[in-house]
């Protein structure tokens, strides 16, 4: 298990970007909402998805980070340069928190899904999650724990998409 923080340094590719972040606890959300704005990349990072190719990371490209306080997964809207949201990837986490320096992360726990704006929903990295258990990376209860956020997330907020963009957009509003 490794800790993300939500800078995402992780992603070499880019090369310059802003992030902006709050908590917000409004009728429908708490938790933290965070925008990272993605001025410049080396180059463009593209996902396959039904024979397509959907660029994901690119020059003026924006992520909207929703982590809500109390819950164990974090959304990463990806949205394009007119801020059209191309895919949603979404971490299973086991903890959330805040380093000394204001910014927030959690420990991944590997099960992730990617969701896409014509509802398809995938799960993703279920072989990790299954590897991470058999090395003792995490306990039995984590596994649980991850595969009952991503059922509890399918078959609840991302049912119906067109919920699912509007909760999204109201986020986006939020920061």
């Amino acid at each position: 298990m490794y800790k993300c923080r939500l800078t995402y340094d992780e992603w070499k590719c880019i090369l310059s970007k802003e992030r902006v972040g709050k908590t917000v606890k409004t009728d429908f959300f708490q938790g933290y909402i965070g925008l990272l704005k993605i001025n410049l990349v080396e180059k463009p990072q593209v996902w396959k998805h039904n024979d397509e190719q959907i660029t994901v990371c690119d020059d003026n490209f924006r992520w909207l980070t929703i982590m809500p306080e109390n819950e164990y997964y974090c959304i990463t809207a990806m949205m394009n340069e007119k801020n059209e949201i191309i895919v949603w990837y979404i971490d299973m986490l086991a903890s959330q928190g805040c380093d000394a320096d204001n910014v927030p992360y959690f420990y991944d726990l590997y099960l992730d899904l990617v969701v896409y704006p014509d509802g398809d929903v995938i799960e993703d990295d279920m072989d990790e999650l299954e590897e991470a258990l058999k090395q003792k990376d995490i306990t039995e209860e984590q596994f649980k724990l991850a595969i009952e956020t991503s059922r509890k997330l399918q078959n609840g907020l991302l049912r119906n998409v067109k919920e699912f963009i509007r909760y999204t957009e109201r986020c986006y509003r939020q920061i």
